[in-house]
């Protein structure tokens, strides 16, 4: 890029260790513009409050400013309550999604080359009477996308989901073809267009344990999973499976591929967060914006507590700095 990419950085739930998160992750060097979406206030408090010595800024969109460490730019948004580090307080929830809203609205304007999205507590937003699944679902809402994908990166390990977050006995229901071929092209095509990938190879993840055992354990890889596959290699993807999921990251199946595809959200992130958990990056792909997020919750035990470790959100920055350089 001929300037800084400049980055959102959604501070998350305010109970928990989001906001301090930002301010762990504002006092080092970066090479972007770097604005954190947040209540002002809350931002400073919980800096102080953990030890970190921060000053603030206000964001102004026609002002470039690289990223100076001990420093923050931050683009103000108030609070529906005062917040206390580990008490949700649901009157809270409408602002965290309008941290996520305004940070949307200016990646697609491309006022903002991605976002960064520190992690936000699903339950408290569904107590307050608003239906939310994730981040990943509810970027594509807003976005006009119908089949989002989230992709999970830890080291040289990608790890993709055909479905996210629904119930386990929704998941054999939720997997058909149109699905899959919609999945894979939409992981092949990021690959590229994201990681720089010319032809990404993808290992695909059966269903059932064994991947079905011919049938006998199953019959979706045979039914769906295996013709979908086929028909992808028809037009021109470079994919593999169905493979038993227990075998599937043996590093002699890993050896050669860029991507895993799993086919629920417990078959393939387990093995992806014990791989690298405190330092693997959530991605959304499918999606006309670059975002990243962290590999972990709110932790409400530790807000306010100068423990939690940014890592993580260190991470996803450093990726979605990577990746808008890549894209420009």
């Amino acid at each position: 890029m001929s300037r800084l990419p400049r980055i959102a950085l959604t501070s998350g739930e305010p109970a928990g260790i989001g906001p301090e998160l930002c301010a762990t992750l504002a006092r080092s060097a970066w090479p972007c513009e770097l604005v954190c979406f947040g209540d002002r206030a809350l931002l400073a408090e919980r800096a102080a409050s953990t030890g970190n010595s921060l000053v603030l800024h206000d964001y102004a969109r026609d002002q470039q400013r690289a990223h100076v460490p001990g420093e923050l730019r931050v683009a103000h948004c108030p609070l529906g309550a005062p917040s206390q580090p580990g008490h949700l307080e649901r009157r809270n929830a409408s602002y965290v999604l309008s941290l996520l809203d305004a940070a949307m609205a200016g990646a697609v304007t491309r006022e903002f080359d991605a976002i960064v999205t520190a992690p936000v507590h699903k339950g408290i937003i569904n107590d307050a009477g608003i239906a939310f699944t994730g981040h990943t679902e509810y970027f594509a809402a807003h976005g006009g996308i119908t089949r989002p994908v989230m992709l999970l990166v830890a080291g040289g390990l990608r790890v993709a989901l055909a479905t996210t977050h629904l119930p386990l006995r929704a998941v054999s229901h939720a997997i058909t073809p149109a699905l899959l071929r919609e999945v894979l092209d939409v992981l092949a095509t990021d690959l590229t267009r994201l990681f720089g990938i010319a032809h990404p190879r993808i290992l695909v993840c059966g269903l059932n344990p064994h991947a079905g055992e011919g049938g006998h354990l199953g019959s979706e890889e045979i039914d769906v999973i295996a013709p979908a596959l086929a028909d992808a290699r028809a037009r021109g993807l470079d994919v593999k499976g169905p493979v038993p999921a227990d075998t599937a990251f043996v590093p002699a199946q890993l050896a050669g591929v860029d991507a895993v595809l799993a086919m629920y959200h417990d078959q393939g992130l387990p093995v992806l967060k014990h791989a690298g958990f405190g330092r693997a990056v959530n991605v959304t792909l499918g999606l006309p914006v670059i975002r990243t997020s962290v590999d972990h919750g709110t932790a409400l035990d530790l807000a306010g507590t100068g423990r939690a470790d940014a890592g993580s959100l260190e991470a996803a920055l450093a990726l979605a700095i990577e990746m808008a350089n890549r894209r420009h």
